[in-house]
């Protein structure tokens, strides 16, 4: 039989629970305020219309969902996020790799260019928008170009190659993308250049006594011990890519229409349109994060399953 606790012990025993809950206290009210109430909120919203100034808020089920499904500009945004996403997920992460490799190898001022490449992405997204905006700004000056890039061309001799990038609703997605890539390729280097120096060197040394070629030393050695980073850099590029706003909208800040419209924007326009509806744009916010949500398991599980392989 169990002897009881005396009462001195089990009074300790709370003081010292009460204490830690206490130290613990103010990040999980910080927490519950500013992460779990809106979240809540979010979804109790997606349920109801309200305009974000009247107390009352009117209960309409589904509706805002089944009106979402024929938004044809809310689609077109998300067919742009997915653009600009699959741009990044080439063109960044594949300069990311190459970058990484680079300064993985014994190479003069390696520790130089790995703080250069991670400059951009600490830069803020609307200096670096405007600094961009500067240089594929088109237009004329006194009879010359004033954008920096359309002036190159022109001093080279290629006027011909001269061009409204930021205006033309064929090219601008284009460059809010390739902005983008080179702003957020510094994060995919950190990561891949931090897996590359995991691996061990004898593999490598192994390699090259059996005259494996350096092809054959990157598709047998280098590529299966890279595929968890792998994975793990397109689930943040793939997060990060559909999320673009900031220099969207700091480069075309008077938009091109359904050519830059883009989810955030679209839930934003939703808030802020002559008509707010706050409802329907915490059912965008619902969809949209629910299918971010859906994309992360599933990278998720193809990194399990390629693991056990």
């Amino acid at each position: 039989m169990s002897q009881p606790i005396p009462k001195s012990l089990a009074l300790h025993k709370f003081q010292y629970y009460l204490g830690s809950f206490l130290f613990v206290l103010p990040a999980l009210a910080i927490f519950m305020i500013f992460y779990i109430y809106p979240f809540y909120k979010t979804f109790h919203l997606a349920f109801h219309e309200w305009n974000g100034i009247d107390i009352k808020q009117i209960f309409i089920g589904f509706e805002n969902f089944s009106r979402l499904f024929q938004d044809q500009t809310w689609w077109v945004s998300v067919r742009n996020a997915a653009y600009i996403t699959f741009i990044a997920l080439t063109f960044q992460n594949a300069l990311a790799l190459a970058l990484a490799m680079a300064c993985d190898r014994e190479i003069r001022l390696k520790r130089f260019y790995r703080v250069v490449f991670f400059i951009p992405p600490v830069l803020s997204e609307t200096v670096v928008g405007l600094i961009w905006q500067w240089i594929l700004i088109s237009g004329t000056q006194n009879g010359q170009q004033i954008g920096l890039l359309n002036h190159f061309l022109e001093q080279i001799g290629l006027r011909s190659l001269v061009h409204n990038w930021l205006s033309d609703p064929k090219t601008v997605l284009t460059c809010i993308a390739v902005v983008h890539c080179w702003k957020g390729f510094g994060w995919g280097f950190l990561l891949m250049l931090a897996g590359l120096q995991t691996i061990d060197r004898q593999l490598y040394e192994a390699a090259r006594v059996d005259g494996a070629s350096a092809w054959s030393v990157f598709r047998h050695v280098t590529l299966p011990m890279m595929i968890p980073v792998f994975l793990m850099v397109v689930i943040l590029t793939i997060l990060g890519s559909m999320q673009v706003f900031v220099l969207l909208y700091v480069m075309v800040s008077s938009g091109l229409g359904d050519h830059t419209a883009i989810p955030v924007g679209r839930i934003l326009a939703a808030m802020t349109g002559g008509d707010p509806q706050f409802g329907y744009a915490c059912a965008l916010a619902v969809v949209f994060g629910m299918l971010l949500v859906i994309v992360s398991v599933v990278f998720q599980w193809i990194s399990k399953r390629l693991r056990q392989a």
